[in-house]
């Protein structure tokens, strides 16, 4: 079994935009700017968009955080996108999710520039990467994609199932992973609750990708030898042996699987840091389409 260590890989991607953001800067160019819209209190949100801010700091990017009581409006909400949609200074707008009850988050998503959309939720992007066009990709599924890529995982004609259906992580994964391209063209199948027998097929993947939301749901009974286990999750568990009273684990039975696996990515510290890593790169992608280069 060998670990995929995200955490460096992700590394490596934020010194290489970080060496690019210099040789822009001193050759006059424009430089990327990134600004994340947090609404509320939610404690993970706060956490996250730290880490966003700080890898922006880390590069060298224009950066800002825009931070909204839970009491705003969505029309107020609408007017704050819209006004980073027409400045020139900012390429890339992330609202960090989940919002308040009362704002419909689709409506906030499909407000979003689509050449802004570094979260690559905006419908247009969606329907881009679908059809294989150019488009700003989900960051945890271009992620996976770059892990695979950087560890020289082959793709070509291998079965790849994702295990899970959401709109963030299942679904664009798969039809990033079906096109007839380099570091994809795999045979995908998107796997889910209404299986009958999940087992029967997750057993069938060379790659698996478990996105389901579960803690340790996937078992060593459930991955075929050899297979490369891509571990999307992050769940809390209890665990009064630890001094925060939990644990963090992902969707697979790390311990047992990897027994099993040829690859295999922890958690923490494996898809979770590809994700900031791979929002830093579609904000330098922005940035240049924007730019016209």
């Amino acid at each position: 079994m060998r670990l995929i260590e995200g955490k460096k890989i992700a590394a490596d991607i934020r010194a290489e935009i970080k060496e690019e953001t210099e040789r822009r800067r001193a050759e006059g160019k424009t430089i990327p700017g990134l600004v994340v819209i947090l609404v509320g209190d939610d404690p993970a949100s706060h956490t996250y968009v730290r880490g966003k801010g700080k890898a922006c700091e880390e590069i060298g990017y224009v950066s800002k955080i825009e931070t909204r009581p839970a009491s705003i409006t969505q029309e107020e909400l609408l007017d704050l996108v819209n006004a980073y949609n027409n400045d020139d200074a900012y390429h890339g707008i992330l609202v960090q999710m989940p919002l308040p009850d009362h704002i419909d988050e689709k409506t906030v998503i499909h407000a979003i520039d689509p050449r802004k959309d570094v979260d690559g939720f905006h419908p247009i992007n969606v329907g881009n990467l679908m059809i294989g066009d150019d488009a700003l990709a989900p960051c945890t599924p271009s992620g996976i994609q770059e892990l695979l890529a950087r560890y020289e995982i082959p793709t070509k004609g291998k079965h790849l199932v994702v295990v899970g259906r959401s709109n963030i992580v299942g679904k664009p994964t798969a039809a990033l992973m079906v096109q007839k391209k380099e570091r994809a063209n795999a045979i995908v199948t998107v796997a889910h609750s209404a299986a009958e027998d999940l087992a029967a097929i997750t057993r069938t993947a060379d790659i698996l990708v478990a996105a389901i939301g579960r803690a340790e749901f996937v078992t060593a009974d459930m991955v075929k030898e050899g297979a490369v286990v891509i571990d999307v999750g992050m769940n809390r568990v209890e665990d009064a042996s630890k001094k925060r009273g939990y644990r963090l684990t992902g969707d697979v039975d790390f311990e047992n699987v990897s027994e099993k696996a040829s690859f295999i990515t922890p958690v923490p510290g494996g898809v979770g840091p590809m994700t900031i890593a791979m929002l830093m790169s579609n904000t330098m992608k922005a940035c240049k389409q924007i730019c016209g280069e």
